[in-house]
């Protein structure tokens, strides 16, 4: 299993990004958010069925840094600088709008 992060709009836990290889990327609103939630984005309208890419989604892609501060976030995160998946979990919780990513924790307390 690859890595997965937890998607909040407005703090309400919203659905689930994964990585689920490097050529192979998911979003799926969660069950209780379909109910009564809005999309994240108008480029995914809510559905059952998950988003699927061979790409990091175009919406979770454009809300990773670039240039300058990109660079200086993978320095300083020990994060290749080609791993969008991972500067978008490590930094997700700072992001411009209503969306934030964070990292799925496991059971055990650790993140996925």
């Amino acid at each position: 299993m690859g890595r997965i992060a937890n998607v909040y709009y407005q703090g309400r836990l919203a659905g689930e990004l994964e990585e689920v290889s490097n050529v192979e990327y998911t979003f799926a609103y969660s069950e209780s958010y379909l109910i009564d939630g809005v999309p994240i984005s108008f480029l995914l309208p809510l559905r059952q069925e998950p988003y699927t890419s061979e790409e990091l989604l175009p919406f979770f892609d454009n809300l990773v840094s670039e240039g300058w501060l990109q660079k200086m976030q993978s320095q300083y995160q020990n994060i290749d600088e080609h791993d969008r998946f991972g500067l978008l979990v490590s930094n997700g919780k700072d992001l411009v709008g209503a969306v934030t990513v964070e990292p799925r924790e496991a059971e055990d307390g650790t993140e996925e």
